[in-house]
């Protein structure tokens, strides 16, 4: 990294880095994800495979605020939702008895934007649900939207993901869906995670930073250095008379605890 990609970094802010405010008052609170995938991932990979981990932990679970379901035939989308006791074509569909809360609580002049729960897109397909939240992060700050990091999918749907730059946009936190299966019932569970949001900060995304690379297009073109990393990383582990398991994730934390104590030193200096 080069320093004036140093200086692009955020800090860590003196406040909060994510803020989630809830405005569906029956929908489920988000929690930070889980390093075990809510328990899905086998055991093995959850003692020794730090790349699995790290990644199932990083960010925050968001639930659907309600159970509801969808059908679509392949031209229109139909939805019910716990309660309800029948089927209705899908336009756009405010959160069940929400639209009175929000003005009652809102502003005057901002009364009449509740914003929907869902809705199907002019795309076949497609549809767009409101999480209930509306999200806040730190001053350079985004969040990646995505479905969750190795967590088994119920089928039939598919998240899009995006990225939204949530220190400026104070709005609805809302993701596409693609629904993959006609004339069933998909179903979305307020118990199980539809989302799983992760803060980032803005540089690592923009063309400054992702046009910083190069390619190595040829075998012979490995360094002795690179031969030398390939046979700490590789080689090595296979020649110990005595290989422990989990050495790269045993090393990873090691190194993390490292710099934090490093990084925490400097700070206090």
């Amino acid at each position: 990294m080069t320093t004036s990609d140093a200086k692009n970094i955020p800090p860590m802010p003196p406040g909060k880095l994510v803020t989630f405010h809830r405005l569906v008052p029956s929908a489920r609170l988000p929690q930070r994800a889980d390093k075990s995938a809510a328990g899905s991932l086998p055991t093995r990979a959850f003692r020794y495979c730090e790349p699995a981990t790290s990644a199932s932990g990083w960010g925050y679970y968001v639930f659907p605020p309600i159970g509801f379901s969808v059908r679509w035939d392949g031209h229109d989308m139909m939805w019910t939702w716990e309660g309800a006791g029948d089927w209705f074509p899908l336009k756009s569909a405010q959160f069940p008895g929400f639209r009175d809360q929000f003005e009652a609580a809102a502003p005057e002049e901002i009364r009449p934007y509740s914003p929907p729960f869902l809705g199907a897109l002019q795309e076949s397909g497609l549809i767009q649900m409101w999480t209930g939240l509306v999200v806040r992060t730190a001053p350079g700050w985004s969040l990646l939207v995505r479905a969750p990091a190795n967590l088994p999918r119920t089928g039939g749907y598919e998240p899009f993901e995006g990225i939204v730059e949530t220190d400026h946009w104070f709005g609805p936190l809302i993701t596409n869906i693609r629904i993959t299966k006609t004339d069933v019932p998909v179903d979305f569970r307020p118990d199980y995670p539809l989302l799983q949001v992760q803060p980032i900060p803005r540089y690592v995304y923009e063309d400054s930073t992702l046009n910083n690379y190069e390619i190595v297009p040829e075998l012979n073109q490995l360094t002795p250095e690179d031969w030398d990393d390939y046979y700490d990383t590789v080689v090595q582990p296979h020649v110990q008379e005595v290989r422990p398991r989990g050495q790269y994730a045993a090393a990873a934390r090691k190194r993390r605890a490292a710099e934090t104590a490093a990084e925490a030193k400097s700070r206090r200096e």
